[in-house]
């Protein structure tokens, strides 16, 4: 009787034992995919900041050449704010397909992706 009672306590802590690191294995897990997706939405940030500044930069240098060109420079930055108006009214019409889908795929995998991918 005393051997089964043995076995059980036995059995019970390597339960408990097997639990605690399904447990650990978990919290590391999430605590992996977690900081990655917070570096790629950190370095996402800072390149769309530059890529922003390039196209700010990038508009006035249009507009002044636009507006040298046509002898207006009101004329010239007139017709980039066209361009970026037009640009914002395709990219609003298409969000979902530019911009929803991309981001959900790209945090699909990243959470469930394969482990042994390193990139």
């Amino acid at each position: 009787m005393e051997k089964a009672y043995a076995n059980k306590e036995e059995l019970a802590d390597s339960v408990k034992e097997y639990v605690n690191t399904r447990i650990e294995s978990t919290k590391l897990t999430v605590a992996e995919k977690s900081s990655a997706i917070i570096a790629n939405l950190a370095a996402g940030m800072v390149v769309a900041i530059v890529f922003l500044f390039f196209i700010i930069f990038a508009g006035i240098a249009l507009a002044l050449v636009l507006g040298e060109w046509i002898g207006e420079n009101w004329a010239g930055f007139l017709i980039v704010a066209g361009i970026y108006l037009l640009i914002a009214i395709i990219v609003w019409f298409a969000r979902g397909r530019l911009i929803r889908l991309p981001v959900m795929n790209a945090m699909i995998k990243q959470l469930f992706g394969n482990d042994d991918e390193e990139d």
